[in-house]
């Protein structure tokens, strides 16, 4: 199978503008994840390589998976699949009788939608609820929303060797929890993991990722959910024009779903002296950008 669709000498670590971290810690960098594909970007890749290759070296045709309607991981997916010669099918949270911007891709990249109803959506992590919704499709291979299975944070894993020992600081978004457990598994535990959470009380992921890290990895990793501005997928005018400000200062565009509020949290951490002037910080930038094209009043 070939899964070279992607390059990843095209993800570089980038230096982020002394002032607008003001010198607080020895050195702020960003893995720029986003600049792998404008689709399968950020961890997606990662989470949905091994188990692609899976489903292709087992003779499974159809990828079946789940999201919302301006989700990351559906584009990602049906743009993986069409490329390693699989079908895809999503199914999608909620019923839009105009498609947005993000189905309509997902369209593109011959996925069949799925619409449910977020009551009946709740079913997806039951496999007979799936068989009977998708069932109908050939030799279906189930990936949890958000890649959140046994390969997929295998996969998430494999980040590491972007990740030199040298940092203190590792500093991530969170919404499956995928990414966090697979590097927490791989990287030193010497290595601080952060992980931003944009849901309101979001912190009840950490008995869900407690349930899966194992001794002695099972440290030294917190999460944080004060910055959630409203919770999962909102956002207001001071997160446009952090969004906006940060651009400018660092010429990194984020999402506002997951990047920017996680940079808008360590940038009120660092004024607060939250961290030690000989702290190593490396934040990962974990893509996303298509959900950009709704944003209004965006500079880029």
């Amino acid at each position: 199978m070939n899964t070279d669709i992607i390059d990843d000498r095209k993800a570089v670590i980038q230096p982020l503008n002394k002032f607008w971290y003001q010198s607080k810690v020895a050195a702020l960098d960003m893995l720029r994840l986003d600049l792998l594909h404008p689709l399968l970007s950020g961890n997606k890749w990662f989470k949905l390589r091994l188990n692609a290759m899976f489903a292709k070296d087992h003779d499974y045709k159809t990828l079946v998976t789940f999201g919302g309607g301006y989700s990351n991981h559906l584009i990602a997916t049906a743009f993986a699949a069409r490329k390693w010669g699989l079908k895809s099918v999503g199914i999608v949270r909620g019923n839009y009788e105009t498609l947005t911007p993000t189905l309509q891709e997902c369209v593109n990249e011959n996925m069949e939608l799925i619409f449910t109803t977020r009551e009946e959506y709740k079913n997806k992590d039951n496999p007979d609820w799936v068989y009977n919704l998708a069932g109908r499709f050939e030799d279906i291979y189930i990936i949890p929303e958000g890649g959140a299975n046994e390969k997929g944070r295998a996969g998430a894993g494999l980040m590491d060797r972007f990740i030199k020992n040298t940092y203190s600081h590792i500093v991530l978004s969170v919404g499956s929890g995928t990414t966090l457990i697979g590097l927490r598994d791989k990287l030193p535990v010497s290595q601080y993991i952060m992980g931003f959470v944009p849901m309101k009380e979001g912190k009840y992921m950490g008995k869900y990722i407690s349930s899966i890290v194992q001794p002695p990895k099972n440290k030294n990793w917190e999460l944080f959910d004060e910055w959630h501005f409203g919770g999962f997928a909102k956002w207001n005018k001071d997160l446009i024009v952090f969004m906006n400000e940060f651009y400018e200062e660092n010429k990194i565009p984020l999402d506002a779903i997951y990047t920017a509020k996680m940079m808008y949290g360590l940038q009120q951490m660092l004024l607060d002296n939250h961290f030690s002037s000989c702290d190593k910080i490396l934040c990962i930038h974990t893509g996303g950008l298509q959900g950009n094209s709704i944003m209004p009043g965006l500079i880029y």
